[in-house]
């Protein structure tokens, strides 16, 4: 096991195609041990080198009311009025801490993806 820190995206690649070549080792092997510390630099590199911000919230209301079919009228229960749901999907209107709080407890969209355009 030769294990070095990540230092840049050469470092990145080459810790990536040695996590490849570790894929299949067998649970409790030093591989396997070896392909676990790789992910941790790994993982310690991108989220200090390409963090992701949080969600933005009317995507993450899109996307789940694509996963369950649901339509705007169906969001009249956690937004309000038909003009108010297509007020706040069209970025005219901004979510109250109400609504946040009526699409997680319904619809169970966690806050994180909600509260980044929370009115204040």
């Amino acid at each position: 096991m030769n294990i070095r820190p990540i230092h840049n995206d050469t470092d990145l690649d080459r810790a990536f195609a040695r996590m490849e070549e570790l894929w299949a080792a067998e649970d409790g092997s030093p591989e396997a041990d070896e392909m676990e510390v790789l992910s941790i630099l790994i993982e310690r590199y991108e989220d200090e080198h390409y963090p992701i911000g949080p969600s933005d919230p009317i995507e993450a209301i899109k996307f789940r009311m694509e996963q369950q079919g649901l339509t705007q009228r169906d969001l009249e229960a956690y937004i309000g009025s038909s003009g108010r749901v297509s007020e706040v999907l069209s970025r005219k209107r901004k979510l109250s801490l109400r609504m946040i709080k009526r699409l997680h407890d319904g619809l169970k969209i966690p806050y994180d993806s909600l509260m980044s355009q929370a009115a204040a």
